[in-house]
């Protein structure tokens, strides 16, 4: 399994160090930084998978220096602040932030809300990267992800929406693995990365579902292959093979 790198990104050089040795001590790789030249070079000189960063470091705003970096990467971002009111956390979650925690906090919820941001955005970094290999073979069923196309296992074509193929991709690439309908709708760019799915988008994705299911089963209402999950989600409930070629 991968160590986290983890960027503490803070000018209270007590704090910092504080937050950096705990984090070590519980499993990760803490690198220091104290402004956004820092995190730059460090963004540029290895992989970084989150950053905790303080919304005030001295002269820079943690909100604006978010909003840069929103621009270029997509690494996960937990901002850190005094300021706790609605609008502050409104105005960290306005420019990208995954998750906002007010000072002074509990270090080992600030350490499950770094695990829950890191299980969330692997997860759907997986979701939208391990769909894209070659050919996948599922209950007699083929899906050629260079040909974008869909083989029955009577050898006939079906034809599939962009969301529909994007469904089919996540699910393939996840065999028997439930996945929550939040983690669909990261993966189908529905609703980006919030903290959890309206009810709205809740329901697109049932429909959507419903409409894979009435392709590809021999029985929609019994389906054998997309089932429903009770209490989480979908699960693709077949072995699926992968081939690259």
């Amino acid at each position: 399994m991968t160590i986290p790198r983890i960027l503490v990104v803070d000018d209270d050089a007590e704090l910092r160090q504080m937050l950096t040795q705990f984090l070590q001590q519980n499993g990760c790789i803490a690198l220091p930084a104290t402004n956004e030249a820092d995190i730059t070079k460090q963004l540029a000189s290895g992989r970084i998978d989150l950053i905790l960063l303080d919304v005030m470091l001295g002269d820079e705003s943690g909100v604006e220096i978010c909003a840069r970096l929103r621009d270029e990467q997509a690494v996960p971002i937990i901002m850190v602040s005094a300021l706790s009111t609605d609008s502050d956390r409104m105005a960290g979650y306005a420019v990208g932030a995954d998750d906002y925690i007010a000072k002074p906090f509990n270090t080992d919820l600030l350490l499950a809300r770094i695990r829950a941001v890191l299980a969330r955005t692997r997860r759907a970094s997986s979701l939208t990267h391990r769909r894209r290999r070659t050919t996948f073979r599922f209950n007699g069923w083929r899906y050629d992800a260079k040909r974008d196309e869909v083989l029955s296992p009577e050898g006939y074509q079906v034809s599939l929406s962009r969301r529909e193929t994007m469904l089919l991709q996540s699910l393939l690439a996840n065999p028997r693995i439930p996945l929550t309908r939040q983690e669909i709708a990261i993966a189908l760019d529905i609703t980006g990365e919030k903290e959890t799915t309206s009810d709205a988008e809740g329901r697109a994705i049932d429909v959507l579902v419903g409409r894979l299911r009435a392709k590809i089963e021999q029985d929609p209402k019994a389906p054998e292959m997309l089932r429903t999950e009770r209490g989480v989600g979908y699960v693709f409930a077949v072995d699926v093979t992968a081939e690259e070629v």
